[in-house]
């Protein structure tokens, strides 16, 4: 692989988003993302791309299912015109339970994989239309047709229309679709480089194979959880933060692949139980070394790249930090490695 891109997260529209983005451009970072967790993942963005120059930015990620595939497309081919050409839409399914308890999408959850399929499937077709000034469209699936494009509500033509397309994906359907159709796969931080050689690159060659492409043109972007300080203090307190997110995430059955890969199952159903009964804190306390080994790259701001690149290196095209962007001094320490 090329040398690793290194981006970082935004934490949604807050009032400092702007100069919080001005100074990650100034540092170097390749992308800003923004996830869609307590925020909307877009409703920052025109800031981020009037704060900045050379940097990408984009969705990591939009959940898909919450939003008409039209809507996606209209505010990505905007996002893209007003940033000549820097956005990345990035996609994911998110779980059952809050898709219809949290955002009460009216569907049944049969069939969560093919319905993204026809998400990009159907951007890629009105992109198209808008692209192509046409009045017409006629994209018909199992889950969404789209017939109707008028002059007045077609944006027309625009400088950069190849947006890239990024999923979420874990389950091995979704990451040969990755490997299909998309322009890349946004690994969960929940992931291992065990994981992602033995099940993820396996599964996009195969997506990618069956596309008749090359997986080089499918960029493989990780986030690992990252451990790292001036001192230890510092350290100690990113370790246990992490410690608590692993936690979390190992009692959640849609990460169980990663678990049962690993020979944690186990684990995964006492952490489960423990979570249904709100013990935060004593989950934390089954999260071994051994899998904060594996789920975390640890290592002083001077040595975090190398150490990074040596973890995935061979694995991933870009790599996505959790840094604190309110501290530009450990950022540019951080970046100055690569």
């Amino acid at each position: 692989m090329a040398d690793l891109q290194v981006d970082a997260s935004i934490n949604g529209l807050t009032k400092g988003v702007g100069d919080t983005a001005e100074r990650a451009d100034e540092a170097g970072f390749d992308c800003l993302w923004n996830p869609e967790t307590e925020h909307d993942s877009f409703a920052p963005l025109p800031v981020v791309a009037d704060r900045t120059e050379e940097t990408h930015f984009g969705t990591r990620i939009a959940t898909a299912f919450t939003r008409s595939p039209m809507v996606l497309a209209q505010q990505a081919w905007d996002l893209q015109a007003y940033s000549d050409g820097r956005f990345i839409l990035g996609l994911g399914t998110q779980v059952r339970a809050h898709n219809q308890r949290r955002f009460s999408v009216d569907f049944e959850w049969e069939s969560p994989g093919p319905r993204l399929r026809e998400v990009v499937e159907s951007l890629r077709h009105i992109w198209d239309a808008f692209q192509e000034n046409r009045e017409r469209l006629d994209y018909e699936g199992e889950f969404y047709e789209f017939s109707l494009l008028t002059d007045t509500f077609n944006p027309g033509p625009i400088d950069d229309p190849d947006i890239p397309v990024y999923i979420a994906a874990v389950n091995e359907y979704n990451i040969r679709m990755a490997g299909e159709i998309c322009d890349g796969i946004a690994l969960h931080s929940f992931n291992t480089p065990s994981y992602t050689r033995e099940v993820v690159q396996p599964r996009l060659q195969e997506g990618a194979d069956h596309a008749g492409r090359s997986l080089d043109e499918v960029s493989i972007s990780a986030s690992p959880f990252v451990v790292t300080g001036r001192d230890e203090a510092e350290r100690e307190r990113q370790r246990q933060e992490v410690r608590q997110r692993v936690a979390f995430y190992a009692s959640t059955p849609t990460y169980k692949d990663v678990m049962a890969h690993h020979d944690w199952v186990d684990t995964g159903r006492e952490l489960h139980e423990l979570s249904k009964e709100g013990k935060w804190e004593e989950m934390a306390g089954l999260v071994t070394d051994e899998m904060m080994d594996a789920f975390a790259v640890e290592a002083h701001p001077d040595e975090l790249a190398d150490a990074l690149t040596e973890t995935y290196g061979d694995l991933a095209d870009r790599v996505s930090l959790a840094l604190d962007l309110e501290d530009p001094a450990l950022a540019e320490q951080v970046l100055d490695g690569f």
